[in-house]
């Protein structure tokens, strides 16, 4: 028999203290064509019949691939350390610190982590995280709307699609102008960036590296966006920050990023976090939880959340984003493994993978008909152009147990033929130079 926790007269209770004659009355607002024609849920097993089915499904999965898969999202080795630590009860169970005297554990990490991120960015405010890095971008561009109280936002093409997709969806009926500058093969086009900025724009938004992997320095376009009064927001990838110029270093006011490269698993997509970072003149506008250091009145350190208005809860459009549940799980994975890894041992990772994927583009590109698609520097990953659509070469390296890449055609018309290739520190040489013949033998 179902479980139904209710009995009838718990039901007949309920529905009285609400005012509700029965249940049908309860949901008679939701008209008929709106209600489910049927859940179409099979009949109950047994425990061990579930566990049979689930486990069958899962086989479906293929599993042992070599994937060279990048676009935003990084297999990195996670030292073991990160889940035996994490999984600890009193990390995985805890919720949102509202009483910070009980709290001080959760409290100190989240400090120790805004720490450790700031330095990635160089610049001098951190908040506890958001929900990813496309979340983080949108609200740097609503950092920017509410500091400069302008409507407008010039967006590289280049930064993300999928973060550009999530920015529109969230601005829709914002009242908010975008305008998106196209890409010159891959590469920002800074003079058209520039161009684009006026006395109503409040934020340029560019990532580095970009989409499509190349690596830039905005530090001329910052210093012209600032004199127009526009915030700089930048999206990085925070293991290459131990390698590149930072955004501090650069002039950027907001400097956001997915945090899932930092000891998170790729999980289907989740859960990840939104790492933000700002300048003092921008913390104000900081959404979510920022904890400080302190001391008591006998001297002893304590933490605190800070600049957390409460009345951000009751002010409407004005309030900043609530992040309420507990993204400090995925904050505090992040913080185990910079400090496992340590400043060297980030930067050593960081030139692991740019090295094995220069590699990987000198073998690719050695195959007749497969070019680089820009010729601007890049890091661990690189788009190259195939004499054949994009799909094909995946189809059919994917069946030998090979993913190659990501198609660029999926999001950018006129790259149907295009390939986005990257690698990690987990991507061995063996695995390119197959990867670099099977290509070449279905080329062939």
């Amino acid at each position: 028999m179902p479980y139904v926790p209710h009995t009838p007269e718990d039901i007949r209770r309920m529905l009285g203290v609400i005012g509700a004659p029965s249940v049908e009355a309860l949901f008679a607002e939701i008209g008929p064509a709106m209600r489910p024609k049927s859940f179409d849920l099979p009949e109950g097993k047994s425990e061990m019949a579930v566990l049979a089915h689930m486990e069958a499904l899962a086989a479906k999965n293929a599993s042992g691939q070599v994937s060279f898969l990048g676009a935003g999202f990084y297999d990195h080795h996670i030292p073991a350390a990160v889940d035996a630590l994490s999984m600890r009860s009193e990390f995985y169970t805890a919720y949102t610190p509202y009483q910070p005297e009980a709290s001080q554990g959760t409290l100190q990490a989240i400090f120790e982590y805004q720490t450790a991120v700031t330095r990635l960015t160089g610049l001098s405010f951190a908040n506890a995280s958001v929900y990813d890095g496309g979340t983080a971008l949108f609200e740097a561009a609503m950092m920017a709307v509410r500091h400069t109280d302008r409507r407008k936002l010039v967006v590289c093409e280049a930064v993300s699609p999928i973060y550009r997709v999530m920015l529109g969806s969230y601005t829709a009926n914002l009242n908010l102008e975008l305008v998106t500058i196209a890409h010159k093969d891959g590469n920002c086009d800074l003079a058209a960036l520039t161009s684009a900025l006026d006395d109503q724009t409040a934020a340029v938004l560019v990532q580095n590296p970009n989409f499509f992997g190349s690596v830039n320095d905005f530090s001329a376009l910052f210093a012209a966006a600032k004199q127009k009064g526009v915030v700089n927001v930048i999206s990085v990838y925070p293991v290459l920050q131990s390698v590149l110029k930072s955004p501090g270093e650069m002039g950027a006011d907001v400097a956001v990023a997915e945090g899932q490269s930092l000891g998170l698993p790729l999980s289907f997509g989740g859960p990840y976090l939104g790492i933000m970072t700002c300048t003092k003149d921008m913390v104000r506008q900081m959404p979510g939880r920022m904890v400080g250091r302190t001391v008591d009145t006998k001297g002893r350190t304590g933490y605190v959340l800070t600049l957390q208005a409460r009345e951000q809860h009751i002010r409407r459009q004005k309030a900043t984003s609530n992040i309420c549940s507990n993204q400090a799980l995925c904050a505090l994975r992040s913080l185990m493994h910079l400090c496992l890894l340590g400043e060297e041992g980030l930067k050593r990772t960081a030139e692991i993978c740019i090295e094995r994927a220069h590699y990987a583009a000198e073998r690719l590109t050695a195959i007749p008909g497969v070019k680089l698609l820009g010729s601007a520097p890049f890091g661990n990953e690189f788009a190259i152009t195939l004499p054949v659509n994009a799909y094909q070469a995946i189809d059919k390296l994917t069946a030998r147990g090979f993913v190659p890449g990501f198609p660029l055609g999926r999001y950018y018309p006129g790259l149907e033929n295009a390939l986005l290739v990257a690698c990690t520190e987990k991507t061995s040489v063996e695995q390119i130079g197959i990867l670099a013949e099977m290509l070449r033998g279905i080329l062939a």
